[in-house]
């Protein structure tokens, strides 16, 4: 990703630190990111996170990416979905998931009630939705899409999920012109692999659990969650990730598809004033994964991490030069 952006002489300063498992592992604490990188951190214009692991266990921190929403009130992960003619010949999409990121079940409210016993609140404030429901209106206004999808459990979930929907109902009101529909999450999850086509064009907007189950579910029709990037935005701060997690397996052995790296990388050079940089290295990578000669092997071909990126990163710097 930085290969990338230097290639394309990014004004920014990327200054690379620490943060993940393996520093907590070494070095203990209550947090993944140690101090001197928060504190990077509060001093930058943005963020870019790399994949990181979160170990499995009760006494181990939150995860960096939920820390760092918190900390900052990213309340909005946003994961476009969007396929490649040559992965998905018979299938275009075209869409974009509105995912709240600091509360729900992801809040990290649990305690045990007895041995054999435990309670996660699914914690839901009107603030936090009314921020993912403004947020997601406003994409959707900002680019002239018609319909904003909300997704509940609401015939179940009554109290969590009617703050969520009366908050997308206000948002509607706010907006005229733009369309509000209701699915819940069990049809969504069929929908998007029996008609997803249906969601073109559209804002998908949910609560923490659900939106993330549902943008990984769509991600499925991309040809490799390698393909997804993100952001996680807020009112003054921005954080930009990978959608996929870590693969320490193949940490070190130059094959896991960059794309999503890449692409998230591209886009925080637009947040931070680039907008050319992010056209250039997005218009780079289609072109790459269409053409199918310098692709990794989950997408059909044959090209090492390295060879790819440096493949983006010289039709990018060249679209820039022209």
């Amino acid at each position: 990703m930085m290969h990338v952006l230097n290639e394309c002489n990014i004004q920014s300063e990327l200054v690379q630190c620490e943060a993940g498992s393996e520093y907590w592992e070494k070095h203990g604490g209550d947090s993944y990111i140690p101090a001197d990188t928060q504190k990077l951190m509060e001093e930058s214009d943005a963020c870019y996170k790399g994949p990181t692991t979160t170990i499995p266990l009760p006494d181990a921190p939150r995860s960096v990416a939920v820390s760092t929403r918190q900390k900052f009130n990213l309340y909005a992960n946003v994961r476009p979905i969007k396929t490649y003619e040559r992965l998905s010949p018979e299938r275009s999409l075209d869409f974009v998931c509105f995912r709240e990121a600091t509360e729900g079940l992801y809040s990290g409210i649990e305690f045990d009630t007895s041995e054999d016993s435990a309670i996660a609140i699914r914690k839901t404030t009107r603030k936090g939705c009314r921020r993912i429901a403004e947020a997601s209106f406003k994409w959707a206004k900002e680019r002239n899409l018609k319909n904003v999808v909300a997704i509940t459990k609401r015939n179940i979930l009554r109290r969590t999920d009617g703050i969520f929907w009366s908050e997308m109902e206000s948002a509607a009101s706010a907006n005229p012109g733009i369309g509000l529909e209701e699915y819940y999450i069990d049809n969504m999850t069929q929908q998007l692999v029996k008609n997803p086509e249906r969601f073109n064009g559209m804002v998908l907007t949910s609560t923490n659990l659900f939106m993330d189950i549902v943008s990984e579910c769509a991600s499925g029709n991309t040809g490799s969650i390698g393909n997804v990037y993100s952001a996680n935005m807020g009112d003054k701060y921005a954080m930009f990730e990978p959608a996929h997690g870590s693969a320490p397996k193949y940490k070190g052995m130059d094959k896991v598809n960059p794309t999503a790296a890449v692409l998230s990388g591209a886009w925080m050079a637009e947040y931070l004033g680039e907008p050319g940089i992010r056209d250039a290295i997005f218009a780079a990578t289609e072109e790459v994964i269409n053409e199918g000669k310098y692709v990794t092997y989950d997408i059909g071909g044959d090209a090492g991490t390295k060879k790819m990126s440096d493949e983006i990163a010289s039709r990018a710097a060249s679209r820039l030069r022209a």
